[in-house]
């Protein structure tokens, strides 16, 4: 049986429009006004989507159930194998307090508060959410910072600006190899158009997170290493992004950026050292600004060793960046077979690629017009492609590094129990928010918003990006404000004559300007600052710096769409990201 999607079920665009977008509300609402878990939000819009969809809709029971596991099934692999892994080899380097010496070698470099942020904050910070994401940039940095003598709403407020241009690759490109498997869009055409946007802010959030420090002097007296920070992050970043792929992006800058800074502050010192642990213009702000804490100096050899398991990670993740590569632990091989007397390829795979069609679902749901030029049949095939799946380059990795750090085996499986029961909420999140996404889209009800944003018209290159800021704002996450939005995001595209691929980005891209002001990322910031009671401080001091750069990416988004030559930028299809 053939099912059809239907975009107005009740004969009227705003009450069908209202009642698809009650899935959004309810997980949004959850987290926003009644303090819910995320886990419980995204359970409960999960509950509400497959009730609009069976409802409202008229999806076939079955069919919804089974759009539900799909995206659960991703959820845990690959999206939540990336997760646990990552937090496992965290959990191994701070028991063995690697992690504490990792902290020291960086905060020891410079005793200029300015020059602290951009290393720490920025570079730092971008390097943990590359690695891990999901809060970890802003635990770290703030709990750095609050270390070295910053006040609270510093550390707090500084920490998340510093977290906005590399949240888009954060834990290892999860939110762009979301979006693509969400959308449908290349994964690579992806990666290469948001790297065409973010470098913008690469350069512009270093600036801006001294300014917001210490003003229009402060930047003026370290501009030079605010440059060096920018472009080394910048270049890489859109390099990586346009010819390797999302996985390795922030990690691969992050380094860029804090190798070239470590090494201009060799030959090069600001006249005057900034010692104030304080934002300019917030004297009165809460907490004793005290003494800066000194962190303990170590040899070079104890030094390298705390960074020998984040090298570990990136060359294995590296690696398995390559097509090339997953072709071969796939066990993949190209035949050639007869169709119909003619000659056709066919790739055939061996026991680590395991292809489960949905069979209760897998083409037998059909998008049809006005959201595609005619009706298009929805694949729906589960890859379990358990040894080429990135997560598993870095369960690789921190195996190989817990033996490097002395661990037995038997202990290791023992911290990766903890660190199951660590992570086990997270994952239920990830699973959730990862159903609620796949039913909304075989459902049709996020081509129903999609038809509705698109009365925006000319605008919504604007509108759309300032849709993803406002999704990662009320979820916490890039990539579940992909999956809530990304189909979302293509088809209000296609409608307006857009490039789709520029909005699935553009949905990423202004959502890392809301990652500051979401809950979760606030809460976690005062905790990490010690700073209990006081989120509504940080919120309003971080809010207009969000709003404010969100809007200068929709700016860049629309004239991504419309004004010569940034048109030239935008990437169209599999092909494009190697053609431009």
């Amino acid at each position: 049986m053939i099912w059809q999607q239907v975009y107005d079920p009740l004969n009227s665009m705003v009450l069908s429009t209202l009642l698809a977008a009650i899935p959004v509300v309810v997980m949004l609402g959850g987290l926003a006004f009644l303090h819910m878990s995320a886990h419980m939000a995204a359970i409960w819009g999960l509950v509400s989507a497959l009730a609009v969809a069976i409802v409202v809709f008229n999806m076939p029971t079955a069919m919804a159930l089974s759009t539900a596991g799909y995206g659960a099934l991703f959820g845990l692999l690959p999206i939540g194998w990336i997760v646990l892994n990552i937090i496992f080899l965290y959990q191994l380097t701070k028991d063995k307090g690697y992690f504490q010496v990792l902290q020291d070698s960086i905060a020891n470099v410079t005793e200029d508060r300015r020059l602290q942020l951009l290393l720490i904050a920025f570079a730092f910070g971008a390097f943990f959410e590359g690695a891990a994401g999901f809060g970890t940039p802003v635990a770290v940095t703030g709990a750095i910072l609050i270390g070295l003598g910053f006040s609270p709403l510093a550390a707090s407020g500084l920490s998340l600006i510093a977290n906005t241009a590399p949240v888009a690759y954060g834990a290892l490109g999860t939110p762009i190899i979301t979006l693509a498997k969400v959308t449908g869009l290349d994964e690579m055409a992806l990666s290469a158009m948001v790297g065409r946007q973010l470098p913008f802010f690469s350069l512009l959030v270093p600036f801006w997170l001294i300014w917001a420090f210490s003003g229009w002097k402060g930047v003026k007296g370290v501009w030079p290493a605010i440059l060096v920070v920018g472009v080394s992050f910048a270049i890489p970043q859109f390099l990586i992004s346009n010819y390797h792929g999302p996985m390795l992006v922030d990690v691969g800058a992050a380094m860029c950026s804090m190798l070239a800074l470590f090494l201009f502050l060799k030959v090069w010192k600001p006249k005057e050292i900034w010692r104030t642990t304080k934002l300019k213009g917030h004297d009165a702000e809460g907490g004793a600004e005290g003494a800066p804490t000194t962190f303990t100096r170590h040899d070079s050899g104890t030094i390298i060793r705390a960074w020998v398991p984040w090298l570990i990670l990136t060359v294995f993740v590296f690696a398995w960046g390559f097509k090339e590569t997953k072709a071969f632990l796939d066990g993949k091989e190209t035949q050639t077979i007869v169709v119909d007397g003619q000659n056709k390829t066919k790739d055939v795979y061996g026991i680590t690629r395991l292809d489960f069609p949905i069979t209760t679902i897998h083409e037998k749901i059909e998008k049809v017009p006005p959201v595609v030029a005619k009706p298009i049949k929805e694949k729906a095939v589960y890859t379990l492609n358990w040894l080429s799946a990135t997560g598993t380059s870095i369960f690789l990795a921190a195996l190989l590094a817990g033996l490097f750090m002395g661990y037995s085996i038997p202990k290791m499986l023992l911290k990766y129990w903890e660190t199951i029961k660590l992570v086990k909420f997270s994952l239920l999140t990830i699973a959730a928010m990862l159903a609620l996404g796949y039913v909304t889209r075989y459902s049709g009800t996020d081509a129903t918003m999609g038809l509705a944003f698109a009365f925006t018209g000319a605008f919504y290159p604007f509108f759309g990006t300032m849709l993803g800021w406002l999704g990662v704002a009320l979820t916490g996450s890039d990539t579940a404000s992909n999956v809530l939005f990304g189909g979302l995001q293509r088809i209000t595209a296609e409608q307006l004559n857009l490039s789709p691929e520029l909005m699935a980005a553009a949905n990423s891209s202004g959502g890392v300007m809301g990652k500051m002001i979401d809950a979760q990322s606030i809460v976690v910031a005062s905790t990490a600052t010690r700073w209990y009671g006081h989120e509504g401080d940080i919120l309003r001091y971080v809010f207009w710096h969000s709003l404010v750069l969100a809007s200068l990416v929709g700016l860049v988004v629309t004239l991504q769409a419309y004004v010569y030559p940034f048109t030239e930028m935008v990437v169209h299809g599999a092909a494009g990201a190697a053609a431009h």
